[in-house]
């Protein structure tokens, strides 16, 4: 259920070889993934015409010009450049910023300048969406993708680090949001007959805007997928379950983690009858050999029978798991195996339905 861990500068580095089914595409694919998207951001950012945003797209259009082959070092330069002048401003120092460098801050505690890098990602829309498929077990076939964040990043930090930071600063469900809203719009590049699964915290679930911008999407309701990000408390529930209730009247779907700490899942998943239930790497490492793992996840297939839900497999990075989640009777899987989250639309738009791109069943 993670919003996924990579951020832009390790994007080419971070995905295990040789064991996606997808196939590579010729050349550097890292920077051109991610040069499509960053250049998407950009041409964004100079279209604005609100007049307080003037001298941004002054500095923007000049680093584009010291960058003209390297759209995304030019996001990464105005993103620091932007986090700067806001630091220093509150810092109270004049002058020029190149010969007045300012520190890094660090991760921890969270600070001033945690919010300005935050408030300047905001302003800015420094994120982009990948794409990983999930694919119908047996058969293999792409039947849905789940967005993963990718943020404009220039040290390292992970997604999740990204959005714990603005949580702590105040500014979480706004990043949700932006990160809703970038997955959104990329999404209408992806083939029509695949879902949509897009992760948000259930705090965020109950945000007002978060029925409005579903709604005015270009996506149809009954595509969209909510994954659960984290625990529901139990005092939330019935106000979680009365928010998601008009648009799931209209076929949005809702999933839920089910490794969950004790019968803290359990609760959560008989409380709030989600239609899919994923079971992540705590579930499937080891499921092949491990007697424990297979009761565990035995047990979990029960319940989604019982309630009606469809079980999942998150994290596959092998056949032996891959076969074991099968026999058990899950209906759908993902992970590095069965193909890797990719930011670039001629992947998505390969992900097609057909008996050729059926994945390894692992019998």
């Amino acid at each position: 259920m993670s919003r996924d861990e990579t951020s832009l500068p390790a994007l080419t580095n971070s995905l295990p070889k040789g064991l996606g089914a997808q196939a590579e595409l010729p050349g550097d694919v890292g920077d051109m993934t991610v040069r499509w998207q960053a250049q998407g951001i950009i041409d964004e950012l100079l279209a604005d015409s609100d007049p307080e945003s003037q001298w941004t797209r002054v500095q923007l259009r000049e680093l584009v010009e010291a960058h003209p082959d390297s759209p995304e070092q030019a996001l990464l330069e105005h993103l620091t450049a932007t986090t700067a002048v806001t630091n220093a401003q509150d810092d109270g120092t004049q002058g020029n910023q190149a010969e007045q460098p300012v520190e890094a801050p660090a991760p921890v505690p969270f600070t001033r300048r945690s919010r300005n890098r935050i408030e300047a990602v905001l302003g800015d829309k420094m994120l982009m969406t990948a794409f990983q498929p999930v694919r119908q077990l047996p058969a293999g076939h792409v039947i849905g993708v789940e967005a993963l964040t990718r943020f404009v990043s220039d040290d390292g930090a992970s997604a999740d680090h990204w959005f714990t930071e603005a949580q702590s600063v105040g500014l979480g469900a706004d990043l949700e949001i932006a990160a809703l809203h970038r997955a959104l719009t990329a999404a209408q590049a992806v083939p029509e007959h695949l879902f949509i699964a897009l992760n948000l915290t259930p705090a965020t679930c109950m945000d007002p805007r978060i029925q409005g911008l579903l709604e005015h999407s270009q996506l149809a309701v009954d595509r969209i997928v909510i994954e659960l990000n984290g625990h529901v408390p139990a005092n939330q529930y019935a106000s979680l379950t009365a928010s998601l209730a008009p648009l799931r009247g209209r076929g949005l779907r809702i999933a839920v983690d089910g490794a969950g700490a004790g019968f803290t899942s359990m609760d959560q998943v008989l409380e709030l009858h989600p239609d899919i239930i994923k079971l992540g790497r705590p579930f499937i490492d080891g499921i092949e050999s491990s007697e424990w793992q297979r009761l565990r996840a035995a047990a979990m297939v029960e319940l989604a029978r019982h309630i009606g839900a469809d079980l999942a497999a998150q994290g596959v990075e092998t056949q032996a798991e891959l076969a074991a989640a099968t026999e058990l009777g899950m209906v759908a899987a993902q992970g590095y195996l069965l193909g890797r989250p990719s930011v670039h639309p001629l992947d998505w738009n390969a992900w097609k339905r057909s008996e050729s791109e059926a994945a390894p069943s692992g019998s």
